[in-house]
């Protein structure tokens, strides 16, 4: 006799989960429609977007950079003896940057980004939403949208470029400090062999994925902090699914960019 009512329970909860995942996407869809309404229209938040910047951004560097100097440092280590095996280590300078460049510098610059700062914007608007400060400014003749999403996505889609170029500078150099305790590898062959192992094509479409994964972190906290409900209980939920979401859709974006770069290879090359 109990079985059904089970089966009844797992098949509400995933009627409620599927639910809830379309409202995701079509609330996201029009919170995106709505912010580049907003983005062209005037006046522009100036201060606010390098506020934002720098709350956001260059108090990320710490964390980012130790990440970088142990993804290069680890990196090639764990690459030198598989090239090794085949005789190939003067290309482990090569192979290092072309990895951390086109790759492992961006994506996991952008998740640690949306681990520190999606969760933070959601956090921050969902508490505003819950303690009627939003509905405040909307009765003062304040654009809440404008003032607090539209500067703080801008200022996420321009601080992830600078972190990335950042990180993958960071780890080079601790990619060479490994090189340095594997091989008697000088200073200027491994930045030849560097410089001269990357070109455009690797360089582009590495700065084109920041500048998209930077807006997911921003858009996706601002619309969890900005739809949240729930008192409390709604601040905590929003953060959470502000970092699972971003994350998510980061992965998405960059396997599509990733196919899009292979097919576009010939012309950015």
């Amino acid at each position: 006799m109990d079985i059904p009512k089970i089966k009844y329970r797992r098949d509400a909860a995933f009627v409620e989960k599927l639910n809830n995942f379309f409202t995701n996407i079509s609330g996201l869809t029009i919170f995106n429609i709505e912010f580049f309404k907003q983005l062209f229209s005037l006046p522009i938040e100036i201060e606010q977007i390098k506020k934002h910047m720098n709350e956001l951004g260059v108090k990320t560097f710490s964390i980012v950079s130790i990440m970088g100097i142990i993804l290069g440092f680890v990196l090639a280590l764990q690459s030198h003896p598989v090239l090794e095996r085949f005789g190939a280590t003067d290309f482990l300078p090569a192979t290092v940057a072309l990895t951390i460049i086109r790759e492992l510098g961006p994506i996991l610059t952008a998740l640690i980004f949306a681990g520190r700062v999606s969760s933070g914007i959601g956090a921050e608007i969902s508490s505003m939403r819950v303690t009627e400060q939003i509905d405040a400014m909307e009765v003062s003749a304040i654009n809440p949208f404008k003032y607090l999403v539209v500067s703080r996505v801008v200022a996420t889609t321009l601080i992830l470029p600078i972190l990335s170029i950042y990180v993958i500078m960071l780890s080079l150099l601790g990619a060479f400090v490994a090189v340095i305790m594997t091989d008697n590898m000088s200073f200027i062959y491994f930045k030849n062999a560097v410089v001269s192992s990357i070109t455009f094509g690797d360089l582009i479409p590495a700065l084109v994925k920041t500048v998209f994964f930077g807006y997911i972190v921003g858009i996706v906290g601002a619309y969890k902090g900005y739809t949240a409900d729930g008192g409390t209980e709604g601040v905590g939920r929003a953060s959470t699914t502000a970092v699972v979401m971003a994350s998510l859709l980061i992965l998405i974006v960059d396997m599509i960019m990733v196919k899009l770069t292979i097919w576009l290879w010939p012309t950015l090359g």
